[in-house]
């Protein structure tokens, strides 16, 4: 028996304690440097309380010692991805977040723009998980729970308003696969009548049976030669494929910053996380014995055009180069707000990934005009109204706030 647990609650060197004295035969842990709230619970303080016990582990606390300060100073390499939890939090009982999940949806939260609301989030996680079943929650699905929480906060919705109008509703795309049937039958089935009103508004028909069952194959050679038509044969190896069968829009994510900022991996993890000073000097190991020395001499001031350029110094060598400047902010511009018939408006803030139609196209009511995103949680926007497409504001790229006017359908 091998038991695991996160530590929101603070409850888990105990708890560890306990299944070992129930009879587990592994209980897990991690460096104390990394350990506690959603981590796993303190492995030192499992040793140490162990110690000359019929359960002692045998690990010597001298030698964990310098391991943990080791990652220590691992750890404050990524300070800024930090997510702001500053202690354990033993309403997990009630609202039963995943641990591996709970720091995730509180960032998330953050990008929303929900901050303030992260209570009120953490009460609806608990009240989506009764509106889709009461359902175990573990990847993929304790994602599901999430998103929907996030929409309700965000729609100021609640079960009953989710149910009367569950045809309509933009629901984030993980919560219409998963009633579609995407990820597996739950234990206790589908919630209805939420499901069938969700899938009949979408004109879906329910997955049979399991989904990987009626599944298509893969073609991995033809996507392989498409690949390599897009990026060049030498980029593109088989850990890259199957990154591109899992995670396709991640994958292209990558390549473009790749096409943008070449191989960072080069890069020590203190130097990509944090800019140089000027001044600094640093050296590059490209790969075949080939090494750079790298100096940054001077940042000019930002120009009107959001640019500043960088000057620096390889191997003796005056480089100057052109940089946006991320740290400017562009004056604020009021955004239109949907707020007649036939609007189309933003459910939340996020990121236009995809436009499905462009002006004069004819569309009908519940047809998907667009997919927004927003830190990984995709929602397919609805069309208002049947008639035809009058204005489209936005353009793939664009980031939008909550209620910004989409697009018109007259």
């Amino acid at each position: 028996i091998h038991v695991h647990t996160h530590d929101t609650a603070g409850a888990g060197v105990a708890s560890m304690l306990a299944a070992a004295e129930a009879g587990a035969d592994v209980v897990d842990g991690a460096m104390d440097a990394m350990s506690g709230m959603t981590s796993q619970p303190s492995l030192g303080a499992l040793v140490a309380n162990l110690r000359n016990t019929e359960y002692d582990t045998g690990l010597d606390m001298n030698k964990l010692g310098p391991l943990n300060t080791y990652w220590e100073n691992v750890r404050s390499l990524y300070a800024p991805f930090e997510s702001g939890q500053l202690s354990g939090s033993s309403d997990v009982y009630q609202h039963e977040i995943p641990g591996g999940q709970y720091t995730n949806l509180l960032f998330q939260s953050k990008q929303l723009g929900l901050t303030e609301k992260w209570p009120e989030i953490k009460r609806k996680y608990a009240e989506a998980n009764i509106i889709l079943g009461d359902i175990p929650k573990v990847t993929p699905s304790s994602k599901v729970v999430g998103d929907l929480a996030q929409f309700m906060v965000a729609q100021n919705l609640d079960a009953d308003s989710i149910l009367a109008q569950a045809d309509t509703l933009a629901f984030p795309d993980s919560v219409v696969n998963f009633l579609k049937g995407d990820i597996g039958i739950p234990p206790g089935g589908f919630p209805e009548p939420l499901r069938t009103k969700v899938l009949e508004g979408r004109g879906l028909t329910p997955v049979d049976g399991r989904p990987g069952a009626s599944l298509e194959s893969y073609d991995f050679e033809e996507e392989r030669t498409s690949l390599e038509e897009k990026y060049g044969a030498k980029n593109i190896n088989n850990k890259n494929l199957l990154s591109y069968a899992l995670y396709p829009q991640v994958f292209e994510e990558w390549k473009e910053f790749e096409a943008v900022y070449g191989e960072v991996g080069v890069l020590a993890t203190k130097l990509f996380l944090n800019r140089m000073k000027v001044g600094e000097e640093i050296e590059v190991e490209l790969g075949d014995g080939r090494m750079s020395i790298v100096k940054l001499v001077s940042i000019q001031e930002t120009g009107a055009d959001g640019t500043c350029i960088v000057i620096l110094e390889v191997n003796g060598e005056q480089w100057y180069i052109p940089v946006t400047d991320l740290s400017t902010e562009a004056g604020s511009t009021m955004s239109e707000k949907a707020s007649e018939p036939g609007d189309v408006g933003s459910p939340m803030p996020g990121v236009v990934v995809d436009l499905k139609v462009k002006i004069g196209d004819n569309v009908k009511e519940g047809e998907t005009v667009a997919v927004l995103s927003a830190m990984k949680m995709e929602t397919s926007i609805p069309a208002t109204a049947s008639g035809e497409i009058k204005r489209l504001l936005v353009n793939v790229g664009d980031k939008v706030e909550g209620d910004d006017l989409l697009m018109e359908i007259e």
